[in-house]
C-alpha cells in the first residue's frame, strides 16, 4: 500500500511522445520522472489505469500548446481533474537556463502540487469549433491586407496613383481594370494579383456566411444577439469575441476581464515611486483587436442608425438600455481625454478598456434574463 493517497501528474506533451512526471502528495512526497509514454488515447488510458491503482486521487496537468485538449477531455471523461496551464504564468527561475523534456515535466509537478499554475479556460469541442471558424475568417483578412498591399506597391513603382479617396471601393476596381500596363510580364502579375485578391474576398465572404449559419446553433447566441446592440459590433466581430473568450461569467468583475484583455496599464512601482506604462497586452490578441477596431466608432455622437436599429430591437430592455449608457459615456470620454491633449490611439484604447465593461455587464444581463422571467 501506498504511503501516499494522492497524487500529481504533469505532461510535457509533444507530437508523438509525452515525457510524464509524479509529485506525491505531502511537503515530504516523492518526486521522480515516470518515463515517456505515446500521445495516444490508448497510452493515456493505460497510464491513467495504473496509477488509479496506486493512488486514492490524482490531479493531472500540461501546458496549452499546440497538441490541444485531447488529452484534457480524455482524463477528464475518465473521472479525474486535468487543467490545462497558461505556459506565459508558469513560475520560472531566473538562472535556469536549461530546458528538457523531463525537467520540464517534474518542474510542473512540483508547481503544481504547490498550487503555483494558472489553468486556462478550456471549451468544448463545439466551441473549439467556432473558435477555428472565426480564426480562418481572421486569417483571410489578414491574407486580403497582405494581397492589398501588393497590388499598391505594384502600381506605385510604376508611378500609377488612385485619384480618389476611398480604395477598395468600386470605383477604384473600375480604375484598376483601366490599367494598361507597357510590358507583357508586368500585366501577368497584374491580373494574376487582382485574381488572388478577388478569390480571397470570395473566401471571407464564404467563412462570413458560415459563421453566420452556424451562430443560431451555438450555445452562446444569445449572447452574440446581446452584444449586437452595442455599437461597433456586428455578428461577425461579436462571435469572434466571443469564440476568443468564452464564457464571460467566469469573470466576477470587468476589472478581471480587462485585466485578461490586456487593456490595464503595465506598473513597474517600488517603495513610494510608481511607474505606470503601456497596457500589458497580456491575454488574447484577437479578443484585444476586436474591442479596438469597435472603440473607433465612439468618435461619434451617440445615435442608433437604420441597419443598426434591428440588432437594437433583438435585444432585452436592460440590454438596450446599457448599449445607450456605452454610447453617451464612450463618447464624452472620447472627448474629454482628447481635450486633456491624449494622442487618438491612447483615447481608443482607454475606450476599449471600458467598452469590455460594458460587454462583461451585458453578458451578465443574458445570463440572469432566464431567472427574471421565472
Amino acid at each position: 500500500m501506498a504511503n501516499y493517497s494522492e497524487a500529481y501528474v504533469a505532461f510535457d506533451t509533444s507530437k508523438l511522445r509525452n515525457a510524464v512526471a509524479i509529485a506525491e502528495g505531502g511537503r515530504a512526497g516523492d518526486v521522480r520522472f515516470f518515463g515517456e509514454i505515446d500521445n495516444t488515447p490508448t497510452a493515456v488510458r493505460r497510464l491513467v489505469k495504473k496509477l488509479s491503482g496506486k493512488y486514492g486521487r490524482l490531479t493531472f496537468c500540461y501546458e496549452a500548446g499546440p497538441t490541444g485538449y485531447g488529452v484534457h477531455r480524455l482524463i477528464s471523461d475518465l473521472g479525474h481533474r486535468c487543467d490545462v496551464v497558461a505556459p506565459s504564468l508558469i513560475p520560472k527561475k531566473p538562472g535556469d537556463r536549461v530546458k528538457t523534456n523531463r525537467r520540464d515535466a517534474v518542474g510542473l509537478a512540483k508547481l503544481l502540487r504547490a498550487g503555483e499554475l494558472t489553468a486556462v479556460w478550456v471549451p468544448d469541442e463545439r466551441h473549439e469549433a467556432m473558435r477555428d471558424l472565426t480564426r480562418a475568417r481572421d486569417t483571410a483578412v489578414a491574407d486580403q491586407r497582405a494581397k492589398c498591399q501588393q497590388v499598391t506597391a505594384l502600381l506605385l513603382r510604376l508611378g500609377r496613383h488612385y485619384p480618389g479617396k476611398s480604395k477598395w471601393g468600386k470605383a477604384h476596381w473600375a480604375w484598376l481594370s483601366k490599367q494598361e500596363l507597357a510590358q507583357p510580364e508586368q500585366r501577368i502579375v497584374f491580373e494574376e494579383m487582382l485574381l488572388a485578391l478577388r478569390q480571397v474576398q470570395e473566401r471571407i465572404q464564404r467563412l462570413e456566411e458560415a459563421i453566420r449559419a452556424a451562430v443560431p446553433e451555438w450555445s452562446l447566441e444569445p449572447v452574440v444577439t446581446a452584444l449586437m446592440a452595442l455599437r461597433g459590433i456586428d455578428l461577425v466581430s461579436a462571435a469572434t469575441f466571443l469564440a476568443e473568450i468564452g464564457d464571460l461569467s467566469r469573470f466576477r468583475t470587468p476589472r478581471e476581464l480587462m485585466g485578461y484583455l490586456g487593456l490595464v496599464p503595465s506598473e513597474n512601482s517600488t517603495g513610494e515611486t510608481i511607474r505606470r506604462g503601456p497596457i500589458t497586452k497580456a491575454g488574447n490578441r484577437r479578443a484585444r483587436r476586436v474591442l479596438v477596431e469597435s472603440a473607433w466608432s465612439y468618435r461619434y455622437p451617440p445615435r442608433v442608425g437604420r441597419a443598426k436599429q434591428p440588432r437594437v430591437e433583438a435585444a432585452p430592455p436592460a440590454v438596450r438600455t446599457i448599449a445607450w449608457k456605452a454610447q453617451t459615456r464612450l463618447y464624452a470620454r472620447y472627448r474629454a481625454l482628447l481635450r486633456r491633449g491624449k494622442l487618438k490611439t491612447v483615447v481608443i484604447t482607454a475606450l476599449a478598456r471600458e467598452l469590455a465593461g460594458f460587454i462583461w455587464a451585458v453578458s451578465r444581463e443574458v445570463a440572469l434574463s432566464p431567472t427574471q422571467a421565472n
